[in-house]
């Protein structure tokens, strides 16, 4: 079934409060001015930070999350992709500013609003840039290739192939699977062959969703939010997210009583089969937000925002360590 929301019609259901507030907003060069610090923060997009918490992945299920060593290994390698995470941001603000400023949804992010000034986000990544790569080098130089890999697939995806039909949705998966990868190599642990799978099809399964999201919400509009949406038919998502989200859930069940990595205890009672469950539950009530709330643009604040799914993933993490912390030996 296609549904289609109208762009105006998100305008016009506004409480009439709201649209008073907004009409009467003062323009940008008349609001109260933020410090520097903190406007430049803000472009960074901090909540976006919450996709590297993956990078801890490789810290829970390579067993080291005991090891001093391999903590703040795992946090260094978090706070520089947070870091690259921010560069790409910077570099996508400073490329469509003049786009965002004709967007609602992005008018007020503080380059396109002329809060942060493009010469000062241009200064801001001469240093970030050569600061992030060597400090990423010194963690381990194979991060460091990680991370050049994940700077180049976003900066390639930016500049173009995000309008490349089903190829977008790949490179959007890459970015959570490289995330993975590299939390691996900022600790030194080999990478599981499960890593790699149930990595890419979880992220293709949200990447998925989120074009789900965007096609009916925004029907007939599509195109022109963004150009790849005329190339995607509800009918088409469905039957591509039947197929990931089947695999996902065979996947993520196969690795829980064939990996290798796994403690043999685990691997000979198959408990960690308990945590199949809570991923069964998360899979569900993500397309339940999708399918009939209408909510899936950005996954991290969909996990944070909906309560259920929130716990669900707290009650996953907890069964998961103290599984392979009970039984690691």
């Amino acid at each position: 079934m296609h549904y289609h929301f109208p762009m105006q019609s998100t305008v016009e259901s506004k409480p009439e409060s709201l649209l008073s507030k907004e009409n009467n907003a003062a323009p940008p060069e008349t609001r109260p001015t933020q410090p520097l610090p903190l406007v430049l923060l803000k472009a960074m997009r901090p909540k976006q930070w919450a996709k590297n918490i993956l990078l801890f992945a490789g810290l829970l299920f390579s067993l080291k999350f005991t090891e001093w060593n391999a903590i703040w290994r795992s946090f260094a390698g978090f706070a520089l992709f947070c870091m690259l995470s921010s560069i790409v941001y910077l570099m996508n603000d400073l490329r469509d500013r003049e786009k965002d400023r004709l967007n609602p949804r992005t008018m007020n992010r503080p380059i396109a609003s002329g809060a942060l000034k493009p010469s000062i986000a241009i200064a801001a990544l001469v240093v970030m840039v050569p600061i992030t790569f060597v400090l990423s080098y010194w963690l381990s130089p194979w991060f460091a290739l990680v991370g050049a890999i994940y700077l180049a697939k976003d900066v390639a995806y930016s500049f173009g192939l995000k309008h490349v039909v089903i190829l977008d949705v790949f490179l959007i998966a890459a970015g959570f699977t490289l995330r993975a990868v590299a939390g691996a190599l900022a600790i030194g642990v080999a990478i599981s062959t499960w890593l790699y799978v149930v990595t890419s099809l979880g992220a293709l399964f949200l990447a998925l969703n989120k074009r789900k999201h965007e096609v009916l919400l925004l029907g007939e509009d599509g195109k022109s939010h963004r150009k790849v949406l005329d190339e995607y038919s509800p009918a088409l998502i469905d039957e591509m997210l039947a197929v990931v989200t089947a695999s996902t859930v065979m996947a993520y069940s196969l690795y829980t009583f064939t990996a290798d990595n796994l403690p043999r205890a685990l691997r000979e009672n198959h408990l960690m089969m308990l945590t199949i469950p809570f991923v069964l539950y998360g899979i569900f009530r993500y397309l339940y937000l999708v399918y009939q709330k209408n909510v899936g643009s950005s996954p991290e604040e969909v996990l944070f925002r909906d309560r259920p799914l929130l716990i669900c993933g707290v009650l996953w993490a907890l069964t998961a360590v103290s599984l392979l912390y009970f039984f690691r030996s």
